[in-house]
């Protein structure tokens, strides 16, 4: 198996988009050699605890109403072609991600990380829920099979917060500067919402590769 560590922020809409495109292809090559990681990165680091209006948030971002809905037009497209349906207009906040990359990181400790980030992308795009607020991250831990009692008892001691800030430098330290990115093998990055058609290149050359190394060995 190859190692194909992800960085993404369950907030960036690319991020979605990208998962999206590297499922389709994963799904045409059901031999694929890869072993998934999430890893954190936030969009935001220094966001408010309680977020901020997702209008505001974006207006300031994008200077203005019009700037916004020119940046957010690709999103859209994109979303259709990857096969998403994103209800953009419902999302009311933007969060602070800390606390759902927190559930990130103690969903992989069960086996569960990657079905923990699909369950926050669908409440976030889909569902327009607030992924920053700790019931509803209860709710989306029980709903992927981990212990409401236990993620709560974490989320009050505080748990490894300063663990996932750390993880999130370390990241940007080592090149990390925007999101989905996406690490093979340790060695290769591969940054942005690549097409299905580039990650079933990428799996057929992996492919090919290890099939060498194994003959060379055997």
């Amino acid at each position: 198996m190859i190692k194909l560590d992800i960085f993404s922020d369950p907030i960036c809409p690319w991020c979605y988009i990208g998962w999206a495109n590297l499922a389709r292809a994963m799904e045409a090559r059901p031999n694929h050699p890869f072993t998934i990681e999430w890893h954190p990165f936030q969009l935001n680091p220094e966001m408010a605890a309680e977020g901020v209006d997702r209008r505001a948030y974006l207006e300031g971002k994008f200077g203005g109403r019009d700037g916004a809905v020119k940046a957010y037009a690709p999103v859209a497209a994109k979303a259709e072609e990857a096969g998403l349906v994103m209800n953009l207009d419902g999302i009311k906040r933007t969060p602070n991600t800390l606390n759902a990359h927190l559930l990130i990181h103690w969903a992989g400790i069960e086996g569960r990380q990657t079905p923990t980030v699909l369950a926050l992308f669908r409440a976030y795009f889909v569902d327009g829920r607030d992924i920053g607020d700790i019931a509803t991250l209860l709710d989306i831990a029980q709903s992927v099979g981990l212990e409401r009692d236990m993620i709560a008892k974490l989320y009050d001691s505080g748990a490894d917060a300063e663990d996932i800030r750390a993880r999130d430098t370390h990241a940007r330290a080592r090149g990390v500067q925007a999101v989905p990115t996406f690490l093979v093998a340790s060695q290769h990055a591969v940054p942005g919402a690549q097409p299905p058609e580039a990650w079933e290149q990428i799996i057929d050359d992996l492919s090919e590769q290890l099939a060498k190394a194994q003959e060379a060995q055997g």
